[in-house]
């Protein structure tokens, strides 16, 4: 048996598999993967994906065998279970600031890879562009996550007289919906979701989601993540919340190129249970931290996440609330330059952020701030208004912190 081509977690899996068990495995070929018809072994449910030559397939341990000996094969990971990543915020980060100097996201396409989207909530109307399910049925959110998850990144704030405004509250949304009612779904659903939104033409991507760390980067979802990035999308990803050790970023935080965001509160302290890095390969993470704790954002119908408000929001923490403020913020910057690229949005970020006084493992480069970044790319950059008076985004508390 070819071990060298297995990641670690199928070897660990396929020793407590008997020879006829089924197993779920995510096959990368050096070069195009065959046609289903054409596979070296027997298999279920095959999926191929573009962005890297792989496809997902259910098989069994002898399956397994057989296409680590096939020369074509590259590598082999076990299809493992990712889920939502749950545990002060948009006047925190000055969001509202670039809002007055014309940009609220008008246009820019976001890809919500997640638990889907309540389609007829009042702060997503006219906004969402297409949906698709990876876990049967339609798009629409049976678990709350997605929905709370799109009202950080793109709400309105129609149904609260705009009092929960999202960061970018005119983007448009792509929706693939890869995780089921309870939350969890397959590594392969994701990739499905995230490859989905990369040819709707998504300008980012928020993946609030993860498996178990540590990691390398090299595991298929960061893999495949990377390759998004190298087609020019902006990925933001949830580094996880299995903190406060070390080493405790799952992926896909721990790929290379993505935007991996950790959780900070209202009082620009790093959240306890935001995951720290390194990566197992000695890389800092995570890149940055965004507000994510106490934060009320959409309610999706009929679902119980969080701590409801009312019909329409509810509140919730986690590095899943964190993430949206990411992919909300770069869509800001796209709007305002559009010919920005993943990497200098990232360096924006990055260079821009607030520090913290923490090690990077646990802050990344600090906590963002939105018209910072803006501003570095403003030739002239407006004066920052005075605090509203009114709450503008997702926390009352953060207005009290502002002494608004």
């Amino acid at each position: 048996m070819n071990v060298a081509k297995m990641a670690p977690p199928l070897l660990s899996a396929l020793q407590e598999l008997g020879d006829g068990a089924p197993i779920r495995v995510i096959v990368r070929y050096r070069e195009a993967p065959p046609p289903p018809d054409r596979l070296v072994v027997k298999a279920a449910d095959v999926r191929t994906y573009r962005l890297i030559p792989a496809t997902a397939l259910q098989t069994t341990p002898e399956g397994v065998r057989t296409l680590a000996e096939d020369p074509a094969v590259e590598r082999i990971w076990l299809d493992e279970w990712v889920h939502t990543c749950l545990d002060v915020s948009v006047p925190l980060i000055r969001a509202p600031y670039v809002w007055e100097a014309g940009y609220r996201g008008r246009g820019i396409r976001v890809g919500l890879v997640d638990t889907g989207i309540d389609r007829d909530h009042p702060d997503f109307a006219g906004r969402i562009l297409a949906g698709k399910s990876f876990v049967g049925g339609d798009f629409q959110d049976d678990n709350g996550h997605g929905t709370h998850v799109a009202g950080i990144l793109a709400g309105s704030g129609a149904a609260s007289g705009g009092r929960y405004e999202g960061v970018a509250p005119e983007a448009l949304l792509y929706v693939a919906k890869v995780l089921r009612a309870d939350g969890s779904g397959l590594m392969s659903h994701v990739m499905a979701g995230v490859e989905w939104a990369v040819d709707q033409g998504a300008q980012v991507i928020n993946l609030s989601l993860g498996g178990i760390g540590p990691c390398n980067g090299t595991d298929a979802l960061s893999a495949l993540c990377d390759a998004a990035v190298e087609q020019g999308v902006v990925v933001c990803v949830a580094a996880g919340n299995a903190g406060p050790g070390a080493a405790t970023v799952g992926p896909p935080g721990c790929a290379r190129q993505v935007i991996t965001v950790g959780a900070s509160t209202d009082t620009d302290e790093v959240a306890n249970f935001s995951s720290r890095g390194p990566t197992l390969d000695g890389r800092v993470k995570p890149d940055l931290v965004f507000p994510g704790v106490g934060i009320v954002s959409c309610r999706a119908r009929n679902t119980s996440m969080g701590t409801p408000l009312n019909e329409h929001y509810t509140t919730a923490s986690g590095t899943s609330m964190a993430t949206p403020h990411a992919s909300g913020t770069a869509a800001l910057l796209l709007e305002a330059a559009p010919s920005l690229t993943p990497a200098q949005i990232k360096a924006l970020l990055q260079q821009t952020a607030v520090n913290l006084g923490l090690d990077p493992n646990t802050q990344g480069s600090g906590r963002a701030d939105a018209f910072a970044a803006y501003q570095a790319i403003s030739p002239q950059p407006p004066t920052p208004p005075p605090p509203p008076g009114e709450p503008q985004g997702c926390l009352t508390a953060l207005l009290r912190l502002l002494g608004g």
